[in-house]
């Protein structure tokens, strides 16, 4: 049987999760839950309803999984909670200072509505995370570190798109070469936050609001940008289509170590991605995590679950027998 998957927000990573769906031959699209009018929204489905948010709560009984595509900022927070009250519900919750908050919050009220809550699923957090904990695991005695980009961030350019007199922005995260090069030698540096990377911004304005009050806003907004070398450009909307129009990213996941009597050996764990579409991919994560969850809440278990608590198992598709014969 199919698992039944609603998408709750169509947006770059909405439309992710649909295309991801049809690569997964074992769940089925049952609705497209928007803020916008619904009959205003053409999506790449036939014969998938597209109903208001509000209408959500009708679909408790039809729907295994809702897949909440909202942003972190604003969205996440409230919507997460509130759906899994009623869903078996999966997110890409992805300020990582908030997660704590986040989970407890969803925690009680998946727990409240009987329901399996995975949050953070992506690949940071997420497929990073997983192997920052399996290397950490390994290797005992080391350093973890983790580059982003160089791409755009979904989560920074929401960021910068919520403050008033913005009409659209892209943001890239930069990886600082030198510092890679230095933590790829084994020499375990120490490395501040504003040392390993640099944000640049590319801001479309409204042509009455205040640029440099959108410019200081950016620069100091905490979990996002004040921790960083940040470079804001203004550009016009055709400039922004033109030459910022995709959505790459990628990124690297290091662990250096030492093992041996006199820890004389020396070991470097490295993990890299590199994306096309950020939103894509990212689906493609969420979607495992929500076969994941279907198969937890079918087990009887309730409350929220990160990446660390998922048997990986639970996100494939093949038996059992299926990845000890191919995989193992």
């Amino acid at each position: 049987m199919s698992i039944r998957v609603g998408i709750y927000g169509y947006g770059n990573l909405g439309r992710g999760i649909e295309n991801a769906i049809r690569q997964n031959p074992d769940m089925e699209l049952i609705a497209v839950f928007t803020r916008r009018a619904p009959e205003s929204l053409k999506i790449g489905t036939e014969g998938v309803e597209v109903k208001h948010v509000s209408d959500a709560v009708n679909y408790t009984d039809k729907i295994d999984v809702m897949i909440l595509c909202g942003g972190s900022a604003t969205d996440l927070p409230v919507q997460t909670p509130e759906l899994a009250k009623m869903f078996t519900v999966v997110d890409s919750f992805d300020t990582h200072a908030r997660i704590p908050e986040h989970f407890d919050n969803v925690d009680k009220a998946a727990k409240d509505g009987g329901n399996v809550a995975i949050i953070s699923s992506g690949w940071d957090p997420g497929m990073f995370s997983l192997n920052r904990l399996y290397a950490s695991a390994v290797l005992p005695e080391g350093e973890d570190y983790t580059f982003w980009g160089k791409g755009v961030s979904q989560g920074h350019s929401d960021a910068i798109r919520r403050i008033e007199g913005v009409l659209d922005a892209k943001q890239y995260t930069i990886p600082v070469e030198a510092a890679l090069d230095a933590v790829r030698s084994g020499s375990a540096p120490a490395l501040t936050t504003r040392e390993k990377h640099t944000r640049e911004c590319f801001v479309v304005a409204d042509e009455n609001a205040d640029k440099a009050l959108i410019e200081k806003t950016i620069k100091e907004m905490p979990n996002y940008f004040a921790d960083y070398d940040t470079t804001v450009h203004f550009i016009s909307m055709e400039e922004l289509k033109r030459d910022h129009s995709g959505i790459p990213h990628g990124g690297f996941v290091i662990r250096t170590g030492k093992t041996g009597a006199n820890k004389e050996n020396n070991h470097v764990i490295e993990y890299s991605l590199k994306l096309d579409s950020n939103p894509e991919f990212t689906a493609s994560v969420i979607v495992a995590f929500a076969r994941a969850a279907v198969r937890m809440a079918n087990k009887g278990e309730v409350g929220c679950k990160t990446v660390f608590d998922v048997p990986p198992a639970l996100l494939s598709m093949k038996t059992p027998e299926e990845l000890r014969a191919q995989l193992l």
